[in-house]
């Protein structure tokens, strides 16, 4: 489903400073995995994760998602790719704070042409019942914990039925019993709908929630193996 061939990302920062933020990295991830990326922080994991998400321009190599070499597209072309496409878990929820939960969830979809006004409503509820916050429908984001609006970020993330779901460190503001509810919450959405899944995080231990871990130093990917089968898979 993604495969990056022998991307990097370099920024010029000044005359003297020069950031590789990631090195002729090459990795093919299959439908329906759940790939967790660790590494330091400046290890170009996130730098990774924007790269698929069509965020960041490559320096150089090619990004495809379902054989579509993703900066080819025009720009509309790009923002409908991501607006039903992938799904958005960030770093903080990011949440719109004049809207409730509800409002939230269904914003996603003004933009797309998958679902009517109706049917965006009804699935909006649906997936807030999921994530456990059905009596938050009408909650303002000040008015949840921090684990409550990422749980509601998580909802807007599947609004429009994505095939792929990035999430940016989505557990770094959280207490360890919120952070493994919230992992627990993905691992669960990844067996039910079978989504593919890459998500990004500084703790190694959360790895096992994942069915492959991926390792990054220094922007390049320094292992790769899957979790179940303790294969390492060759760069």
């Amino acid at each position: 489903m993604i495969s990056l061939q022998n991307v990097s990302k370099t920024y010029i920062l000044n005359k003297k400073m020069v950031v590789e933020a990631a090195k002729n990295c090459s990795l093919e991830v299959s439908k329906g995995e759940f790939v967790v990326i660790t590494g330091r922080s400046g290890s170009g994991k996130t730098t990774l994760l924007n790269l698929v998400a069509g965020l960041t321009f490559p320096t150089s190599g090619k990004v495809l998602i379902d054989d579509i070499e993703v900066w080819n597209l025009p720009d509309k072309e790009l923002s409908k790719l991501r607006n039903e496409k992938i799904g958005f878990v960030f770093q903080f929820p990011s949440l719109i704070p004049s809207l409730t939960s509800l409002e939230n969830v269904i914003l996603p979809t003004i933009y797309g042409s998958k679902f009517s006004k109706e049917e965006a409503h009804k699935r909006a509820l649906q997936l807030l019942d999921e994530v456990g916050l059905s009596d938050k429908i009408g909650s303002l984001p000040r008015q949840l914990s921090a684990g409550q609006q990422q749980r509601v970020v998580i909802a807007r993330s599947l609004i429009n039925s994505p095939d792929l779901l990035l999430a940016d460190e989505p557990t770094s503001d959280l207490d360890e019993q919120t952070e493994h509810e919230v992992m627990t919450l993905f691992q669960n959405i990844h067996q039910r709908t079978g989504i593919t899944i890459m998500l990004v995080t500084h703790a190694s231990e959360l790895v096992t929630y994942g069915s492959r871990s991926v390792r990054m130093t220094g922007g390049e990917i320094t292992e790769d193996r899957k979790l179940f089968t303790g294969e390492f898979i060759p760069a």
